[in-house]
C-alpha cells in the first residue's frame, strides 16, 4: 500500500528524517509514535504531497484514495449528518447526476453504481459514525456552525471515517474526543476494512487499535509487530541488547588498541600489530540506543495539611440558570487524600461539577462546605489561550515571585521543566506540549492542596504523559481528573464518580466495567442494570482481591526481608571495597586486609545466595497473584 523509500526531508537546517524507510502492506493498521518535533506530522505531509521530500520517493498505488481530518472544521448551515453524508463525493455526484439524467442506459448504470457502494444505507452508517462520536440524531440535524470548534472537529473526523479512504491518515485523533468518543473510535479503527496510519499518544488506543508500531527515533522509522505495550518491551529489550553488544565491542577495541600499543615498536610483531591496526579499522561502532531524557513534572505539595474533608456537598444543585440545573441532588465529600476520576460523555456536566468544586461556579441551593483555608489548583485545555503569547516562561513566573532576585525566578522556571534555551522564548512560540507544561507549572505554582485536571495530556506525547503519571502519584494532595486517557486514569485514581443523566454518583466498576458499558450502547433502561452488575461483580474481585492479598503476605514478608538483607549485604560489600582499595593496608595493617576480604567473600556468597531465594520466592509470588 504505502513505500516510504530512503527519505530525507530537512527543515531550517534540522533534520527531520534521514534515510527514512518504510514498507504499510495494504490494510494494516499502524501507530505512528515518537516525540513531539521529530516529524510524525511531517511525515503525513509527505505523503499526502503537500510537501516535497529532499530525496528519496514515497510510493502509493495508482489511484489511492487517501483520507484525513480538515485542518478547520466546518461551520456551515448544513446539518452534521449532510455534511458527513457530502464526504463521499462519489455518492453525491452521482445523486445529482441522478437527478439530471435522461438517457435510460446512463440511470440503470448510476444506479447500480449507487448500489455497489452501498449508497442506500449511507445515511443509517453515517448517523451510527456520528452517534458513536457524541451527536445523538437530535444533533445531527442541528447546523454545524451551532457547535463549537472542538465538536466541530468530530465533525470532521465523522466524515473522513465515512468516506472509507484506502488510506486512512490520522493525527492524534482523540485530541477533541472524550473517553467515551476514545473508546468507541478503538473499535471503529479495529474494524476499519482499509489500511490506518495513526499517530497517537494514547498507549491504550495504539494497544487496541492497531497491530503495528512505527517508531521514528533520529530522522529513522522502525517497524515492531504488535501494539504500543509489545513495542515498549520489543524497544526495552533491544537497546538492552544493543548495549551489550556496545560493551563488548568496546572491550573487543581495547584489547586490540592495547596490543598494537604494546608491540608497535618492536620489528618482530610489527606485522601483527599492523594486522591488530587494520581489525581496529573494520570495527563499525554501534551507536548506543538511549530514549533521549523526559523532563520531569514536579507538583509542590500543599503548604498545610488539612483536615478532611476538604469539601462537602449536601444537596448541592448547580448550573448557569436556576431553573435548569445541569446537576441535581449533589451528596460527596472529599478528602485530602482522593484520587478521583469524572466518567461521563461530554455535555453531562463535568467541567461543570469542576467549576463548582473550584468556586468558579456557586451552587444553586443545597450546602457546600470547604475549609477556608484550602488552595486550588486548576488547570484546562482553554487556559491556553489566556497566556501572553508574547511574554516567556519567565515573564510568567515572574509576577508570582516579585520579591525574588533573578536567578531565583530562572531556577523555578528551570524545575518546571524549562531548559536556559527555552526559559525567554516567547508563548506563542512554544509547542503545545510546552504551553501545557508552563500553564501546569503556573497552575500548581503555590503548593494547592486540590489540583483539578480537565484534560492534561493533550498536546503532551507519551513519555510526557508518563512523566505526569509519576508526578501525579508523587503529590500528597488530592486530584480531580478528567481525561480520555485511559493509563492516565488506572495509574492515578482510586475513585471514579459518574457524571451524568443531571447527577454525579459513584462508579463501583473499573475502567474496563466502564469501556463495556459504553460499548454496549449505554442507554437508560439498561444502564442501571448493568451498573448494579459492575457493582456486584467489583464486589467480587475486591473481595478475592483481599483474600488473596492476605494469603500472600507471609510470602511478601519473607521477599521483603530477603530484599533487605541484600541491601545490607551491598552496603557490606561496597564498605569493604572502599577499606581494601588503599593500597597501603596489607603493609600497615595485614590482619585487617585479610579480615577484611574474607569478610568480602562471605557478604558476596550470602548475597548470592539471598538472590537465588528472592528470585525463587519472588517467582512464587507472581505467579500465585497472578492465579
Amino acid at each position: 500500500m504505502l513505500h516510504v523509500n530512503d527519505v530525507t526531508y530537512r527543515i531550517a537546517g534540522r533534520t527531520l528524517l534521514e534515510g527514512a524507510t518504510l514498507a504499510l502492506p495494504d490494510g494494516a493498521k499502524a501507530g505512528f509514535v515518537g516525540r513531539n518535533g521529530t516529524g510524525k506530522t511531517t511525515l503525513f505531509r509527505l505523503i499526502t504531497g503537500d510537501i516535497a521530500a529532499e530525496s528519496g520517493t514515497i510510493v502509493l498505488p495508482k489511484g489511492v484514495r487517501i483520507g484525513q481530518v480538515a485542518q478547520e472544521a466546518p461551520a456551515t448551515e448544513d446539518s452534521l449528518l449532510d455534511t458527513v453524508l457530502a464526504a463521499d463525493r462519489e455518492r453525491a455526484a452521482l445523486l445529482a447526476e441522478a437527478e439530471r439524467a435522461t438517457d435510460p442506459e446512463r440511470i440503470a448504470a448510476i444506479q447500480i453504481r449507487l448500489a455497489d457502494i452501498e449508497a442506500h444505507s449511507a445515511e443509517a452508517r453515517a448517523g451510527a459514525i456520528l452517534y458513536g462520536l457524541g451527536f445523538d440524531a437530535a444533533a445531527q440535524r442541528r447546523p454545524c456552525s451551532s457547535f463549537s470548534g472542538g465538536w466541530r472537529m468530530r465533525v470532521a473526523l465523522a466524515a473522513v471515517l465515512f468516506s472509507a479512504p484506502d488510506l486512512l491518515l490520522l493525527d492524534e485523533p482523540t485530541n477533541y474526543l472524550d473517553l467515551e468518543g476514545t473508546l468507541w473510535l478503538e473499535t471503529y479503527l479495529a474494524r476499519y476494512p482499509h489500511t490506518v496510519f495513526l499517530i497517537s499518544h494514547d498507549r491504550d488506543l495504539l494497544d487496541r487499535a492497531v497491530g503495528m508500531i512505527v517508531h521514528l527515533d533520529q530522522g529513522k522509522l522502525t517497524t515492531y509487530r504488535g501494539g504500543y505495550e509489545s513495542f515498549d518491551r520489543q524497544r526495552r529489550e533491544r537497546q538492552a541488547q544493543q548495549m551489550k553488544a556496545r560493551e563488548k565491542q568496546e572491550e573487543q577495541r581495547k584489547h586490540l588498541q592495547a596490543f598494537v600499543d604494546r608491540f608497535r615498536a618492536k620489528a618482530s610483531k610489527a606485522r601483527q600489530a599492523q594486522s591488530r591496526v587494520k581489525m581496529l579499522e573494520k570495527l563499525q561502532p554501534i551507536a548506543a540506543l538511549v530514549d533521549d531524557a523526559v523532563t520531569p513534572f514536579a507538583f509542590p505539595d500543599p503548604k498545610r495539611m488539612l483536615a478532611p474533608p476538604l469539601i462537602a456537598l449536601d444537596g448541592i444543585a448547580v448550573g448557569y440558570a436556576p431553573e435548569a440545573p445541569v446537576l441535581r441532588r449533589i451528596d460527596l465529600r472529599i478528602d485530602t487524600d482522593d484520587r478521583i476520576a469524572l466518567l461521563g460523555a461530554n455535555g453531562n456536566g463535568k467541567s461543570t461539577f469542576a467549576k463548582l468544586i473550584s468556586g468558579r461556579l456557586p451552587p444553586l441551593s443545597g450546602t457546600m462546605r470547604r475549609d477556608e483555608r484550602m488552595e486550588i489548583a486548576y488547570f484546562a485545555q482553554h487556559q491556553l489561550d489566556e497566556l501572553d503569547p508574547n511574554g516567556s516562561a519567565v515573564d510568567h513566573v515572574r509576577p508570582l515571585m516579585p520579591d525574588r532576585p533573578e536567578a531565583q525566578v530562572r531556577a523555578r522556571v528551570g524545575a518546571m521543566g524549562f531548559p536556559t534555551a527555552k526559559m525567554d522564548t516567547p508563548a506563542k512560540d512554544l509547542s503545545g506540549g510546552e504551553k501545557a507544561r508552563l500553564l501546569l507549572g503556573l497552575a500548581t505554582f503555590g503548593g494547592a492542596n486540590l489540583l483539578i485536571l480537565d484534560e492534561p495530556t493533550n498536546h503532551l506525547d507519551i513519555d510526557s504523559r508518563e512523566a505526569l503519571v509519576h508526578a501525579l502519584n508523587d503529590y500528597k494532595g488530592a486530584v480531580i481528573l478528567i481525561s480520555h486517557d485511559r493509563h492516565l486514569v488506572e495509574a492515578t485514581v482510586d475513585r471514579l464518580l459518574l457524571v451524568a443523566d443531571g447527577a454525579v454518583r459513584a462508579f463501583d466498576g473499573d475502567m474496563e466495567d466502564y469501556r463495556r458499558l459504553i460499548l454496549s450502547g449505554g442507554s437508560e433502561e439498561t444502564r442501571e442494570a448493568r451498573e448494579a452488575e459492575s457493582r456486584a461483580s467489583a464486589q467480587d474481585r475486591r473481595r478475592d482481591a483481599a483474600q488473596r492479598r492476605a494469603e500472600l503476605a507471609p510470602l511478601r514478608k519473607r521477599i521483603r526481608g530477603l530484599e533487605d538483607e541484600m541491601e545490607k549485604l551491598r552496603v557490606a560489600i561496597a564498605r569493604a571495597d572502599t577499606i581494601l582499595a588503599d593500597g597501603d593496608l596489607y603493609l600497615r595493617d595485614p590482619a585487617k586486609a585479610t579480615a577484611t576480604a574474607k569478610a568480602r567473600a562471605e557478604a558476596e556468597r550470602r548475597l548470592a545466595a539471598a538472590e537465588e531465594s528472592w528470585l525463587e520466592l519472588s517467582a512464587e509470588y507472581e505467579a500465585a497473584e497472578a492465579g
